[in-house]
């Protein structure tokens, strides 16, 4: 007599390419990992991770970005603040509820592994690598010119332009740039605990000199300055809140911490909360403070910074030093932070065999070194030979999608596994998550056509990758206990 198979376990032995792609990883397991020992260390409490976040985020937005902005929106730049954080913080509640149900260093791409499949989180972790490696790389063009700025100001010199911008800009390569994320490398081989301690300084100064700059610049604030407010319309504002939007990524970073966090849980939620509302008043202040002391056609080309927007207002250098030296040091701290979120991202997905094991090493410091040292390598790299507009504008398109991803993880959570518990609610669920989507996909849109081409050749390779790599390989291709979506 021959055997008969049910077509549930012809299945269950070959599972077909659509079974392949929507195969998750239960909430389960993905929080068992964690617990079991992944060889990174839990040291970081609620300061730490708050400080995580604010350091990631508070950055190249305000010191660089700021002056790109402005010409494209106006004094209206302030709503593009606005438009953004709005975006962003329906993002940051997202990220609040999954994070204190899923507390792994995948952060978006675990959440989204848990709940639409393998290859939406693949999708997701490409468009993370997009955001944190070059972000990474952006922060450090800016790092370089606030270097150059401070050189200017101390000394009356400047560094040859040929070492301050790379080939595209008409440069050689800039090495300063590309110093600034090696510092950060041998920083974060040195240990977790040690590298949080840098930031936590470093973050300190950072808000000590906005809030200089704020103090400062508000005194020299001429209503005359905000007229006329829209110059460029409300597609003005649209474009540059795109834009900005790259400003406020770093509250993921937060979440990449959650296998180093003592309580992720309870900690990890309040933690991107908080460094979400520090930033964006911070930001709003500063943003008001900067149109308002100096008109917007100033700021043409991105040639006015604030440096040297406190030398206006006060008439003396010695303002704009200190705040140079504090926008160096604050820089620095962006790049540390958003460097070691790309190296956990890549953690965890080399954890799920989508890219080489090497990733997922850890050594005896609980550092993985050689992700780390692959990762900062290539980014200098990148640093050094691209420049800061074209990465920041790739940046806020990748984050965009993932973060809508993110939305969309909680609507699927809340309705397949209603019984899981959760450390917060984000408040108004179903509507402020499906307002999530739609506030990033209207932010998406509104970028240039360039930006969306550039985007559409990164997911093509990454879709080549998977197919040709990562689909094979994944730690659930040969695992029986998958949940495969109906």
């Amino acid at each position: 007599m021959v055997d008969q198979k049910t077509p549930a376990q012809v299945s269950a032995a070959a599972p077909t390419l659509g079974q392949r792609l929507s195969r998750r990883k239960p909430v389960e397991k993905l929080v068992a990992e964690t617990e079991s020992g992944s060889g990174l260390r839990r040291t970081m409490g609620f300061w730490q991770l708050s400080m995580i976040g604010i350091g990631a985020t508070l950055g190249t937005g305000i010191f660089v970005v700021l002056g790109e902005a402005v010409p494209i929106a106006g004094p209206a730049v302030i709503l593009a603040f606005v438009l953004a954080g709005v975006t962003a913080l329906f993002s940051a509640l997202a990220y609040a509820e999954m994070a204190g149900m899923i507390p792994a260093s995948g952060s978006a791409y675990s959440y989204s592994y848990a709940t639409m499949g393998e290859f939406m989180a693949w999708v997701c972790g490409w468009c993370l690598m997009l955001t944190y490696g070059v972000s990474v790389a952006a922060v450090g063009v800016g790092w370089g010119q606030y270097i150059n700025e401070l050189l200017q100001l101390t000394t009356g010199l400047s560094l040859p332009g040929a070492f301050l911008a790379g080939p595209l800009e008409g440069g050689v390569i800039n090495v300063p740039a590309a110093i600034v994320v090696l510092l950060s490398m041998f920083a974060l081989l040195a240990g977790v605990r040690e590298s949080t301690r840098v930031n936590a300084v470093m973050v300190a100064i950072k808000v000590a000199v906005l809030v200089m700059f704020v103090a400062i610049a508000i005194t020299a604030v001429q209503d005359g300055n905000f007229a006329p407010f829209m110059p460029m319309g409300m597609a003005g504002v649209s474009a540059a809140g795109a834009t900005l939007f790259f400003s406020y990524i770093g509250f993921d970073s937060a979440s990449t911490a959650s296998e180093e966090a003592k309580n992720p849980q309870r900690d990890l939620p309040r933690a991107i909360m908080f460094s979400m509302i520090v930033v964006t008043a911070i930001y709003c202040l500063v943003a008001f403070s900067a149109v308002g002391a100096l008109n917007w056609e100033l700021f043409a080309e991105g040639q006015t910074s604030l440096a040297g927007i406190l030398t206006v207002v006060t008439g003396t250098p010695i303002w704009a030093v200190i705040f140079a030296a504090g926008a160096v040091l604050a820089l620095a701290s962006v790049v540390l932070v958003v460097l070691y979120s790309q190296t956990r991202i890549l953690f965890a997905m080399s954890r799920d065999g989508l890219i080489p094991k090497a990733f997922s090493k850890v050594d005896a410091k609980g550092t993985p070194r050689t992700n780390t040292i692959i990762t900062s390598v290539f980014i200098a790299l990148l640093a050094a030979l691209i420049p800061l507009g074209p990465l920041a504008d790739a940046t806020a398109i990748g984050t965009l999608f993932a973060f809508a991803l993110v939305n969309v993880a909680v609507l699927v959570l809340r309705k397949n596994r209603p019984d899981l518990k959760r450390a917060f609610r984000m408040p108004g669920a179903p509507v402020t998550p499906v307002l999530g989507v739609l506030a990033c996909a209207y932010l998406m849109f509104s970028m240039s056509l360039s930006v969306w081409i550039a985007f559409g050749v990164w997911l093509a390779i990454g879709l080549v990758i998977y197919f040709g790599y990562s689909m094979r390989r994944s730690a659930l291709e040969t695992e029986p206990t998958v949940e495969v979506r109906s």
